[in-house]
């Protein structure tokens, strides 16, 4: 792999996290605030926050898909995980191994081009 394989896991691995947590997080609070207060707070600022973070994990996805090479089997996980409450947690941990592979593939790669 090479290194812009390895920053395209990165920037997947930095995206899943807030996507993962917005995903529970911000609408649990938002469906609460709704029934305590009506303001319908999952249809503008907390859905819209959230729907955001899941299109970019997904275009990033896509990007690793491409550069990475990955099997549909594997892309269609994360695509999986994402949906879950807190599965992008898990799929964060599966990425940093991934990343940290890629980032040694990298380096073996330009060693032994010098």
């Amino acid at each position: 792999m090479d290194i812009k394989t390895a920053s395209a896991l990165h920037r997947l691995r930095l995206i899943s996290v807030p996507e993962a947590l917005s995903f529970p997080a911000l609408l649990i609070f938002g469906t609460a605030l709704t029934w305590l207060t009506g303001f319908d707070a999952l249809k503008m600022p907390l859905g819209l926050l959230h729907g955001i973070l899941f299109l970019i994990y997904s275009v990033f996805l896509l990007d690793v898909w491409y550069k990475a090479k990955w099997p549909f089997k594997k892309v269609a996980l994360f695509f999986v995980l994402s949906l879950v409450p807190f599965g992008g947690l898990y799929g964060d941990k599966l990425l940093k191994r991934e990343e940290a592979d890629s980032v040694v593939a990298a380096r073996a790669r330009q060693a032994a081009e010098a």
